[in-house]
């Protein structure tokens, strides 16, 4: 049996929390700059000691509508400063929060309020106010609907209200709930993106998420967060993994600033300048894509430069990993194009950048060595919900692509004898809210949790995953293909958006593809394509269909012959999670896909 363990370079004391390390990180160094906020059409900074203060104010308030020990508080915003606030908030006033991602719809949130308990509700501006307004009523119903005492709007002057609410609770108050909490009590309940069925709620104790901030800060990949260093918070804080980084960013000292607008984030990344980025795949994908967009556009000598020195950044990167390095040819190649094309990428992802963290999912190898190749390192993690986000990552001297890393600090990976990856340590959860069958079924006897996905462990103690348990497809044929590692390949090629692999108890396997639709529009200006022109209509060009075949081959030439895609659907839209196809996490949801592209599916294996 396969089995690795990282010793704990930490200790965590019985009634410590994160709140207490931000306490007493701001009381040696209250003028640290732990965030840069916009005020007044400017950004401002914040001081741990403001910051802090800020905290207090903000758990009187909560604490005044009746926020006891324990209770549970849903938060539903946008990635914002107020986001962090507010989640230092509920710690100090002693009670759980409850993440909500922004886009989840009223019968998302009702399901989450009502299995969580959550009495009070923050939310960030109108329609999220409007979903979490529906379970405001003056009593309980008492029959065990979703039911909250009230719902503040942080658009609409939340922050003050709960100051100004706050106002005749003291200090000793808040420190009195602060002292109350102990490291083994329950700190979050944080809902899985749920791809299968209803999202379950983790439970998610303080231990956890300060183990994770320890194991992260006392991990090489967590030396950028230090004073003077930048992150750039992008992603949702209702998603584990932008939480847990920062959080450890705040207990580092680093200054953190919040973005929203994805489609405005290559700009902000020139105006924030930061040192670090954390991204899911789809983010890399994205910039990759934009990329070679901007280089190809209007044909010239772009559309012939750029091939090349992609082709030479993997080479490079590729070569890095072998005993004789890179040739003195390649060197002299690689120096040219970093004139050419390789500094202006850097330049446009903030020209501070140290390196990058990936996770969520598996980033295609190959995209990993074009981004090293240009001089921008990024870093794997693997976690889950239940294991607090990262429980292992990778980082120099020793990162090797196509590797999650090894597990970070204070936790156990062991590969069972069917290949699932077992976990168990600091970060893993306390079990599932609600729901003691469904621990029981995902914690076994020794304490490991059985994550579902399939691995194996090097000899250097670096975990790869080769798979996802319940999704494995069996063909007709009885082959056993695992969907995941395809899909990631052919989600990297600049005009592929979403793949979805098929072929459960089929003769052949195959897969739904849809397009990209940032993509699509120099795509067609370089193949005199009309701009107009309907994806079903695109769907049948045979330049676009052959580059579609080009990302299908580089996925099949990972696996054998009977593992291939033989065939593949254009689908005349892209997967939505307003259509629930989509986590928010960008996870896709097989079944609902299924469900909603089964004319698709029938096609392929009923069309010659």
């Amino acid at each position: 049996m396969q089995e690795y363990t990282s010793e704990a370079l930490y200790t965590i004391g019985e009634s410590e929390t994160c709140l207490t390390v931000l306490r007493d990180n701001t009381r040696k160094r209250p003028q640290t700059v732990l965030f840069s906020r916009p005020r007044k059409f400017e950004w401002v900074d914040v001081r741990a000691d403001e910051f802090l203060r800020e905290v207090y104010d903000v758990a009187k308030g909560l604490i005044a509508n009746g926020v006891n020990q324990g209770d549970r508080v849903a938060l539903m915003s946008d990635t914002r400063y107020e986001w962090n606030l507010l989640d230092f908030a509920i710690m100090a006033a002693g009670a759980v929060s409850v993440p909500i991602y922004p886009s989840s719809s009223t019968y998302q949130c009702d399901w989450i309020v009502k299995d969580s308990g959550a009495m009070f509700g923050i939310a960030e501006k109108s329609g999220h106010f409007e979903r979490l307004s529906t379970f405001v009523h003056d009593t309980d119903p008492g029959d065990g609907s979703a039911h909250l005492n009230r719902v503040l709007s942080i658009t609409d002057g939340a922050i003050a209200t709960l100051v100004e609410e706050g106002r005749d609770i003291t200090d000793e108050e808040v420190d009195a709930r602060i002292a109350a909490t102990k490291t083994s009590d329950v700190a979050s309940l944080v809902y899985t993106s749920g791809t299968t069925g209803r999202p379950k709620g983790c439970r998610l104790l303080h231990s956890n998420w300060l183990g994770e901030a320890r194991a992260l800060l006392t991990h090489p990949v967590g030396g950028i967060a230090v004073e003077g260093n930048r992150l750039l918070t992008f992603l949702p804080l209702a998603h584990v993994l932008s939480r847990a980084v920062s959080i450890a960013a705040t207990l580092g000292g680093a200054t953190q600033s919040h973005w929203a607008d994805m489609s405005t984030l290559v700009p902000e990344f020139s105006r924030s300048q930061p040192h670090l980025i954390l991204g899911v795949p789809r983010v890399f994908e994205k910039v990759h894509a934009g990329v070679l967009a901007n280089a190809t556009d209007g044909g010239g000598i772009g559309a012939k430069i750029f091939p090349v020195a992609q082709k030479t950044a993997v080479e490079y990167s590729k070569a890095l990993d072998t005993p004789e390095g890179p040739s003195t040819g390649l060197k002299i190649r690689r120096a040219i194009f970093d004139k050419l094309v390789y500094g202006k990428v850097r330049a446009a992802m903030g020209g501070a950048l140290q390196y990058c963290i990936s996770g969520g999912s598996a980033l295609n190898p190959e995209l990993m060595h074009f981004f090293r190749g240009i001089g921008v390192r990024i870093y794997e993690g693997y976690g889950l919900t239940e294991s607090t986000a990262a429980v292992a990552v990778n980082f120099e001297p020793d990162n090797i692509i196509g590797t999650m890393g090894k597990p970070v600090g204070g936790n156990t990976a062991r590969i069972a004898e069917d290949g699932e990856i077992l976990l168990k340590g600091t970060v893993i959860f306390d079990g599932y809210w609600n729901n003691e069958e469904a621990t029981r079924e995902s914690v076994d006897e020794e304490g490991f949790f059985h994550t579902g996905d399939l691995g194996t462990i090097l000899d250097t103690g670096h975990l790869k995953i080769t798979g996802r348990k319940k999704e494995i497809l069996v063909t007709a044929g009885g082959k056993n293909v695992s969907p995941g590692p395809l899909e990631d390949i052919m989600r990297s090629a600049p005009l592929i958006s979403q793949a979805m692999v098929v072929g459960d108890n089929q003769k052949f396997v195959a897969t739904l593809i849809t397009l990209d639709e940032d993509a699509l529009p120099g795509w067609k200006k370089r193949n005199n394509v009309p701009a107009d022109t309907p994806v079903k209509e695109l769907a049948k060009n045979p330049v676009l269909r052959a580059e579609i075949q080009d990302a299908i081959n580089e996925a099949n030439d990972t696996v054998s012959h009977s593992e291939g895609i033989k065939k593949f659907r254009i689908c005349d839209r892209d997967f939505t999670e307003e259509a629930g196809e989509m986590t928010p996490s960008l996870k896709v949801k097989r079944f609902a896909v299924a469900e909603h592209f089964a004319d698709d599916i029938e096609w392929i294996y009923n069309t010659k």
